[in-house]
Formats: structure tokens, sequence, C-alpha cells
């Protein structure tokens, strides 16, 4: 039987090296079926950069001791450490009738209500995907869809070390300034954070598609 649209099982994963969760995200898109649930999956990495399938080496300063992997999400250059919150978006999109532009709004939307929980006012970019704050950028989107199924995902400034950021151009903009939780008064921690965020994208993805998602 397929499952119901609002069908959505949450993993909690500890931290992961990127290329493990890759990986894993790779062979669940690729075994999936009519059956398959949607997924999110909560990590953070050890630090490395990653460059998107239209990165370019001139946005990559000097990586120093950390890691650079290349992959295949949308997007230039970002960092991930310990202190971020990520969260992959295993969704079947074509069987909840939404387009990838639908995906990233909601992504957005989903942690600029996170944040005014928290008396935070934060805004999305047409020009540059990702959620900013006074200008400063407080979250990183970067999705792939094959056979009309999304992963890779979203990316939370907590209280990441953003020292690394410096050695690139975020997301492929010179001189970007990078923000996170922690520097805008939130004292909440870290893995609380994550649960409110997973809420947030939990209560968006089971509730129905509202007027103008794309593929309906």
């Amino acid at each position: 039987m397929t499952p119901a649209p609002d069908t959505l099982l949450v993993d909690y994963l500890g931290q992961l090296t990127q290329p493990d969760a890759w990986q894993r995200m790779r062979d669940y898109t690729d075994n999936r079926d009519a059956d398959t649930p949607d997924a999110l999956w909560v990590c953070e990495h050890p630090p490395v950069f990653t460059l998107g399938q239209a990165g370019r080496a001139q946005h990559v300063h000097d990586v120093g001791d950390i890691p650079l992997v290349s992959t295949d999400r949308g997007g230039q250059v970002t960092y991930h450490g310990p202190g971020q919150i990520l969260v992959y978006t295993l969704i079947d999109l074509r069987r909840r009738g939404m387009g990838i532009r639908d995906m990233v709004s909601l992504l957005e939307n989903s942690v600029i209500d996170l944040l005014a929980s928290h008396d935070v006012t934060a805004v999305a970019r047409s020009d540059a995907p990702g959620v900013y704050v006074d200008g400063a950028k407080i979250a990183a989107l970067g999705l792939r869809v094959r056979r009309g199924c999304s992963y890779h995902g979203l990316a939370l400034n907590a209280d990441i070390d953003l020292a690394p950021f410096a050695r690139i151009d975020p997301c492929g903009y010179r001189d970007m300034a990078v923000t996170r939780t922690q520097d805008q008064g939130i004292g909440t921690a870290t893995a609380q954070l994550a649960e409110q965020l997973v809420a947030n994208i939990t209560s968006a993805l089971t509730s129905p598609c509202p007027d103008g998602c794309s593929n309906r």
C-alpha cells in the first residue's frame, strides 16, 4: 500500500561524516519505491567544506586542514561543523505535489518561524536561497532532486565556530557575513533548537499544500 502523503519518519543520527551521510542519502533515494516513506535526518558533521554542483574553485580560498568535498547538491561552497543543525530532507516531491521551489520556501519559512519564536527577525532572499538576519546568513540550503525525490537539505548555524567561513566565499558571495543563533541572543540548547526546527518542517510538510504549489 502506498503510504499516506503525510507519512514522515524523523531520525536523529548524531554526528556523521559528510561522505557517509551523502552515501546514505543517495542509497535511500535510489532504492525508494512508491511505498517508501519520506524522512528527515537530523545530524551534524565534523568540520568539512562542501562544494555544490555549480561550485567554482575561485570561491575557496584556504581550506587548511579541513577537507573539501564536491557534492551533487545545488549551490556553491559552504562549511559544516559541530554546532550546526543539519536537516536532510528525503522527500518524494512528486507524491506530495510539490516543486523544488516549494521545498526551498518551506525550509526557509521553517527557519524564519523558528527564529521569530525566539524574537529574532529573519528573511529569505530571492537571489540567494537561505535565511538572513540583518544581512548575515544564518541558514544555508542546498537540494538535489532525483526521480522526483529530494535529498540534501538545510544547515542552521547554532553554536558553530564561524571562523572557517572566512576561508571561503559563503555560497559564492564574497564578503558575505554569517551569523549564528548564539550571536542573536538565543540561548536555547542546539538539540532543543533542532527539535523545534524539525517540528516546524514536519508541520509544514504534513499540512495541505498551500495555494500556489507549483505542481498543483
